[in-house]
């Protein structure tokens, strides 16, 4: 039997938590928030590779709504954000609203409402909040031979803890954020560790500590102290989003990052393999004080030469090398510009938002799409920072949503678009403001999508990004005509 709810969120991650905790506490309560996990946490439930943690400021990556003075690090790890994310729905009561092992295979607009089709049932829903999170779906390489390798293959975001990884031979696809974390740790108990490296990446030195039981005590009982230190990071961490707009600023930077290289990494035949030849912030800026000197040890090769194909035993490199294997491990990544949730989005003619975002993605202040009544994206188009805690930006569109909502609501409203030209106005916004940053620097990343526009990053300060979602413009929305159609027949 199809069940009806006012608000579907899809993902119980820090989006689609943080949406439900927002909406309910503004009156929004009936809502369902649908996840295809066994439990909450999003990301973080599902990135346990060894190592794994926040390369944000603890204090800055939770919600201003729901401070967590218990923070044993500066710097937290996958377990400890993972529990604080647990604790959000106990804390906030929203334990009954949350339906886990409900894959949503498909959500269509039907000219009134939405029509969610789920792994357990079907639903509908006036709103649907899309919070499923550009860091979900593993990427895997179409590599040829992949399927014939006779060893273990798995992706980091997938990390295998049934298989021992002791003295085996183990090859690493990929050297981004993940594999950073995991690679030092398990350098020590494989026998010979090969990591497969297609550009080398900028990484700044891991300012972590561990947080006193005093500072926790304080924190505790003295009223706005967490605060004031969430301030305080925060504009730190917002004023260097400086040197992403204006790349000659990250030059001192660099050399602070390629210094740390020269003392960390003593062989100049490795150190050239290693060292990055881009403008920094091009790509994802890494924080590491234990990745360099890993690729030191006897028993790890870097291998910069292109993996032709894999084998039984091993993979193949362009330049007719052999390297073999027992283990592949994928640290390649995410589908973030073709996130497969895309696909099971239809609009009001039917088609899904992949269509609609093709050849690139476009939604209104990141949250609206012209043609999808009713949708609100978190962390949607250009929403991503480079420099500081995507959780800022999530709170930006929540205060977005929550006033289009009650604007809705005031005026009896039963469904609101963006109109096309406030999307027009809003892209070419997007488009001036990238000119001269970093991201145009010729470089190539995951933050680019296949036409090389930059579909993922907020060219600017999370403080401008909150200014400009301060407010509901009713003059760039109009409801959609099937909807007037349908109230006037009510």
């Amino acid at each position: 039997m199809t069940q009806h709810v006012d608000i579907a969120i899809v993902g119980a991650g820090f989006g689609g938590l943080g949406a439900a905790i927002r909406l309910s506490k503004a009156g929004f309560g009936d809502l369902l928030v649908f996840d295809d996990g066994d439990d909450v946490g999003g990301t973080w439930r599902d990135n346990t590779y060894p190592g794994c943690a926040c390369d944000v400021p603890s204090h800055l990556y939770s919600f201003s709504f729901a401070s967590n003075p218990d923070w044993s690090n500066t710097f937290s790890g996958q377990a400890e954000i993972w529990a604080y994310l647990r604790g959000c729905v106990e804390r906030f009561g929203l334990r009954e609203r949350i339906r886990t092992g409900h894959r949503v295979t498909d959500a269509a607009w039907d000219g009134t409402r939405w029509v969610i089709t789920t792994s357990r049932g079907e639903y509908t829903a006036r709103v649907l909040v899309a919070a499923a999170g550009p860091l979900s779906d593993p990427a895997i390489p179409d590599i040829p031979g992949i399927g014939d390798f006779e060893g273990t293959v798995f992706h980091s975001a997938r990390w295998r803890h049934d298989h021992d990884l002791s003295g085996k031979r183990v090859a690493v696809i990929g050297t981004g954020a993940s594999a950073i974390q995991f690679v030092p740790r398990i350098q020590p108990e494989v026998a010979k560790l090969s990591l497969f490296q297609r550009t080398p990446a900028w990484i700044m030195p891991r300012l972590t500590r561990r947080i006193s039981r005093v500072e926790r005590l304080i924190y505790r009982h003295v009223p706005g102290a967490q605060r004031l230190a969430r301030l305080g990071i925060y504009s730190v961490r917002d004023a260097m989003g400086v040197g992403f707009l204006h790349p000659r600023v990250n030059r001192l930077a660099s050399r602070l990052s390629l210094r740390t290289l020269r003392r960390q990494v003593r062989d100049p035949q490795l150190r050239d393999k290693i060292t990055p030849r881009y403008a920094m912030g091009c790509k994802r800026v890494l924080i590491s004080n234990d990745y360099w000197p890993t690729l030191t040890k006897p028993n790890v090769d870097v291998v910069t030469s292109g993996i032709a194909r894999i084998t039984a035993s091993g993979l193949i490199t362009a330049d007719g090398m052999e390297h073999p294997a027992d283990t592949i491990i994928l640290g390649t990544g995410f589908h973030v510009t073709d996130s497969p949730i895309m696909r099971h989005i239809r609009g009001a003619d039917g088609r899904a938002l992949s269509e609609a975002w093709t050849p690139s993605m476009y939604a209104y202040r990141g949250t609206t799409v012209p043609g999808f009544p009713n949708l609100f994206f978190l962390l949607g188009p250009n929403t991503g920072l480079g420099h500081t805690s995507v959780v800022l930006m999530i709170e930006s569109q929540l205060n977005l949503v929550v006033k289009a909502l009650k604007h809705m609501r005031a005026r009896g409203l039963t469904a609101i678009e963006p109109t096309p030209a406030a999307q027009r106005d809003w892209s070419a916004t997007i488009a001036k403001k990238m000119r001269g940053t970093v991201w145009e620097t010729g470089c190539s990343s995951w933050y680019l999508d296949a036409t090389g526009r930059n579909t993922t990053i907020w060219p600017g300060f999370a403080t401008s990004f909150r200014w400009r979602t301060r407010h509901f413009r009713a003059a760039d929305y109009v409801a959609p005509s099937a909807v007037k159609e349908h109230a006037d027949a009510l």
